[in-house]
Order: structure tokens, then sequence, then C-alpha cells
């Protein structure tokens, strides 16, 4: 006698899994505009290509003679492995229709297969994460009949594969508690605007333990969590937050032991722009758009930014150059100047610190008129968030370059403006202070006693913008090269060749991974 009645018997429990919560719940899921863990999957993953595991875990009902199987109620994660534009990757997906994603209808060895196999394969970790993921309801007092000691099953896996794996993860409903941290706890995080939000604990608790009655986007919404830098970005609906996932993974190498994914690349590497040319302004305080500048230089269409909304006088992104994806840090004139502020050396040293986990050299784009001053960059903490910015630069191994756009002051200005290889550009501007501001400081008592300030200031400005040329300091070598902007894009291409190769010979594991 073959099995055939018990391979009948797997179909069968697999159909009643595929239900989820049910049709009522199923049908409440799309009324609030997501969608089903099921179809998230199959929309993330290559058709057909996705091997789910533990597809009959679940609490089954059995009659009363104990023998039948009346009912079942599949666990509220789906795992397994497939493939994203035809590279491996493990998911991890929470059904909010069983439970709302809630632990106490969870089998915990699910997630915890999910991370032990992304570790195991060397593979990208996908969180789709819709729910609590932590404790559950207070009702489960009563079912159990005991309270307990909340565990972390498995976070020691999660702190493992941070320093290993790539790890990407998307809210995509109401996130608490545990599940909030399952979110930021990733290299990347996307957040769905309007049907997502992310908060420790939701605005029933919030009220009852601090007073306060905010709704759900007021606590936790998209914009409120990529502002506060919880997550990286924000995606449009979920069907964009899967494009921002696949194109996230696509810089990345499947692990730390591997150097990233090099494409070909049709854009090239001799292109030289005419923008470039003029993209600075000669009037030091007019801002530019430091983005196109980005576009101008990196391949056509390669440049994916990381945390627009927080930490906004610096650009954190991605991007290719011929081809090979490399790490970049851009100062935005348009906010404090590019000034450091705490917020954005705190996305400076998480952004190095990811990179250099993965292999990927870094370029340097700098206009940095030094760490944001003043009574609230004072109480924010700037400077010691600012050292540990600089900190991660210089404790980063893969390959850095710097191209000098315009200011390099300060102490935030020297660290980003030092690396092995770097060009400046004719509209370079640098020193210990901005003139601006140092001048005001050092003839403080010539002008105080002139009987005309102001022509005294300008006389003094003068003389100073005359020794203040970058070609007195390439004179003296102190700036290695000044080149015109145009050449900028083929002096970074030929840069990033040899730094991939020198990169490859680094693989492996860092001695810690990244935090959060």
């Amino acid at each position: 006698m073959g099995w055939e009645p018990e391979l009948d018997e797997l179909r069968r429990r697999q159909a009643l899994a595929r239900r989820m919560g049910g049709e009522e719940r199923v049908a409440r899921q799309h009324a609030s505009g997501r969608l089903t863990v099921r179809e998230r999957i199959d929309r993330l993953f290559d058709a057909g290509s996705f091997r789910e595991t533990g597809s009959v875990a679940g609490r089954g009902t059995y009659g009363p003679d104990g023998g039948d199987l009346v009912d079942f109620l599949p666990a509220n994660m789906v795992v397994g492995t497939g493939r994203i534009d035809g590279r491996r990757a493990v998911a991890q997906g929470d059904d909010f229709t069983v439970r709302g994603g809630a632990a106490d209808a969870a089998i915990w060895e699910k997630a915890l297969w999910a991370e032990r196999a992304a570790a195991e394969l060397r593979l990208p970790l996908v969180r789709l994460v819709d729910g609590t993921g932590g404790g559950g309801s207070v009702k489960t007092l009563e079912d159990t009949g005991f309270s307990y000691v909340p565990p972390l099953p498995g976070w020691e896996q999660i702190v493992e594969n941070l320093a290993t794996v790539p790890v990407v993860a998307a809210a995509l409903g109401p996130v608490a508690g545990m599940g909030a941290a399952r979110v930021v706890a990733a290299h990347f995080a996307v957040i769905v605007r309007g049907t997502a939000q992310l908060f420790v604990a939701g605005p029933p608790v919030v009220a009852a333990a601090m007073g306060e009655a905010p709704d759900k986007e007021a606590l936790g919404g998209a914009r409120v969590q990529t502002r506060a830098g919880a997550v990286d970005n924000e995606a449009a609906d979920e069907e964009d937050a899967f494009v921002q996932i696949r194109r996230f993974l696509s810089y990345l190498p499947a692990s730390v032991w591997e150097p990233p994914p090099v494409v070909d690349a049709d854009d090239p590497v001799d292109r030289r722009e005419e923008e470039l040319g003029e993209i600075v302004p000669r009037d030091r305080r007019t801002p530019y758009d430091a983005r196109r500048l980005l576009a101008l230089v990196c391949d056509r269409d390669s440049v994916f930014e990381l945390g627009a909304r927080y930490g906004r006088p610096l650009i954190t992104a991605l991007a290719r150059l011929d081809g090979r994806p490399v790490g970049v840090l851009c100062g935005d004139p348009k906010h404090y100047a590019g000034g450091l502020t705490g917020d954005a050396s705190d996305k400076l040293a998480r952004f190095v610190d990811v990179c250099d986990q993965f292999h990927l050299p870094v370029a340097s784009f700098v206009d940095q008129p030094g760490f944001v001053i003043g009574t609230e960059a004072e109480r924010a903490g700037t400077i010691r968030r600012g050292a540990r910015a600089l900190f991660a630069l210089y404790q980063s191994s893969v390959p850095r370059a710097a191209v000098l756009v315009r200011k390099v002051y300060g102490v935030a200005g020297a660290g980003l403006g030092t690396a092995p290889f770097r060009w400046a550009w004719p509209s370079g501007d640098w020193g210990s202070l901005p003139i601006e501001g140092g001048l005001e400081a050092a003839y403080r008592r010539e002008l105080d006693a002139a009987e005309d300030r102001e022509a005294l200031r300008a006389e003094i400005q003068a003389r100073l913008d005359a020794v203040r040329s970058p070609f007195r300091t390439a004179e003296r070598f102190s700036v290695e090269e000044i080149v015109d902007p145009r050449d900028t894009r083929p002096l970074l291409c030929d840069w990033a060749a040899r730094a991939h190769e020198v990169a490859a010979q680094q693989l492996g594991r860092k001695a810690r991974g990244p935090r959060p």
C-alpha cells in the first residue's frame, strides 16, 4: 500500500492553511487597503519560485473521538525561500488575518527558522511585518492561567544576521512592540503611507499609560517615523514597498562572504556632463541641487536614496559607477548649508557601518561647513554624535574616495574630506573656520575700533579671499588634485573598478555587526 491517503491529507491541510484567517478576515484585510501575506509573497518573489516551509503548522481542531481533523487555523506567519530578481532570499511574513499577527497565535519557531535559514544559507532575509509579534492580548492571561517573564526568543540570531546577511523589513500594517523591533532591526526598513503605522505601543496603551490621545497616524504613521529616523523610506503603497526592497537588495551581496553584484552598464564611463561645470554657484552662500549633482555623476537612474527625511543636511544613497555598487555621502546645502546635525551624524554612522559590512566602497561629495552650532545643537549632543560618525568613517576598511565640491570646514569637514583618494573642484573652499564667522572672531578688536566697521571688514575679507584660493592649497599639495568637475565621473568610475577589486580581498564578517 502506498502513501496516497497521507498525501491527500497533506494537500487538504495545506488547502485549509491557504484560507488564512477565513473569508471574512481576508475581506477585512482587503477593505483596509492591505494585501494578505500570501499575496505579498507572490508579488515580491519571482513567479513560481517561493517554496514554503511549515505550510501545515498551526492549530488543529479534532472530532470527539480525537481522530479526524475538523478544522485548522494556520500559524500567523508564512516562511520559506524563493528568488527575487533571480537571486535567492528568505522570507518571513506575518498573517494579520490570524489574531492580528499577535504572538499568542504564532509558533515562534517559524520566525526563528527564517532567521536561521538566512544565516545557514547565507541569504538575504525579508521581513514582511504586519502585527504586533509580541505578547498578544492580555486576554491570554485567562487562557494560560499564568504570566511570564517576557523572553526574546531567537534575538541572538537577529543580532547575528545583521552582521552577516542583508536584512530588509517592511511595515505593512499597524506594527507594535516586538513587531516594531523586527522592523527597525534591519539594514533597510520601509513603511507604507496611510495603511501602516509603527509604534512601541498603540494608541489604547498610550492613552492608558500616558494620558495622551493620538490616533494611529499621529502616533506612528509613515511621515512621523521617517522623520524620526526609525524607518528609512516611505512607500506610496505595498507595490512600491516591494519595488524598494528589490532595489535595495540589488546593490548588496547575498552575504558578507560574497562581493557586491556588478551589473552591465550602458552608461559611458567617459560621460562628461557640461552642467557640472556650473552647478555650484560662485556665491558661497547660494545652495544648489545636490541630488542633481549625484545624478549627473553616477550611472543614470542608479541613485537610490535612504532616509531622505531624517538627518537632512546629509544625503545617503546607494548608487552605481560603471555598474559597480557604491555607497554615497553628499552634503545638502539646502539644509543648514550641509552642516552636520546630531541626526545627520547618526545617519552617517549607520550608513557607513552598513557599507563597510557589505564591502561597498564609499564615495563622499563634500560640501561641509562643519557641525551645526548653537544652543539647540549643544542640547542635542551634536559633538558626541558627530564624533561617533567620524569614528565610523575611520574604523571602516572599505576603500573611500572624496570629491571636495565646496566647503570643507572644521572637524566635520576634516573627517568627511579625508580619504586616500580625493579630488577638489575649483569651487573648493576650506579651512578651520568659515571666513564669514572666523573673521569676526579673529579681528573683533580692530573692527570694533574702526571708524567704518563695514569698510574694514570688506577690506579684510578681500585680503583673506586672495589667499583662500584652492590653487594656493594645491601648490602646497594640501589638496592633491584640482579637477574639472566634468571629469568627476570618469575619475570615480576608474577608482570604483579598483576599489571593488580591493574590497573583494577583504570578504568576511567584521568583528561585530552594525547596530540598528
